[in-house]
């Protein structure tokens, strides 16, 4: 017959796993989230906000993968899409396709830019490995949770993709958190066109 007039405790390792467990059975979704989220067609509905009605999208400058940087501001008069992301992030990697096709459709007419921008802190090898593994075409820069943060709109937690649309004239658009369709980007680029 077991004693029960001793206490039971957890051992430390015990608790720390049973944390664990937890974190991962609930998941984490945020800019900090280092698991595996769920899969991309589980996080519908996406959320599409609409900005203010004049809100200017924070101005950076920031190296490009492949040498040089870019300025956003330099960037006035064309729209510019904007996809935050991470190389441990799934729907961010279902995701590039899409922005392929996107940047492959309007590089000739120069009319709309994509930037993808990692929050990664893993490095810009790591990040430049995972770029040339997946086909990204359109140009990558290194940027940070901070960058995120002031791009994310009220009431949003922050988490990723988070694609931001900043029209001709520098101010936010729209922005999207999750996963978006290359027809749901186009549609959206047309409303911001016309």
């Amino acid at each position: 017959m077991a004693d029960r007039s001793k206490p039971f405790y957890l051992q430390p390792q015990a608790l720390a796993l049973l944390g664990l467990l937890g974190l991962l059975g609930l998941g984490c979704p945020g800019p900090l989230d280092q698991g595996r989220p769920p899969d991309p067609a589980s996080i519908r509905p996406e959320r599409a906000e609409s900005a203010a009605p004049f809100e200017l999208a924070p101005a950076f400058r920031l190296e490009r993968l492949d040498g040089g940087a870019i300025d956003l501001i330099a960037l006035r008069g064309k729209t510019v899409v904007i996809d935050f992301w991470a190389t441990w992030c799934v729907p961010c990697e279902a995701q590039v396709a899409e922005l392929n096709a996107v940047y492959d459709s309007h590089k000739e007419a120069d009319d709309v830019e994509v930037l993808g921008i990692s929050i990664d802190t893993l490095g810009a090898q790591v990040v430049g490995d995972w770029v040339h593994d997946k086909g990204v075409r359109y140009p990558v820069l290194m940027g940070s949770i901070d960058l995120l943060q002031a791009y994310v709109g009220e009431g949003d937690a922050g988490g990723i993709p988070l694609l931001v649309i900043v029209g001709p004239d520098g101010s936010i658009d729209s922005r999207h958190s999750g996963s978006i369709t290359r027809s749901d980007l186009e549609a959206a680029l047309a409303r911001e066109r016309g």
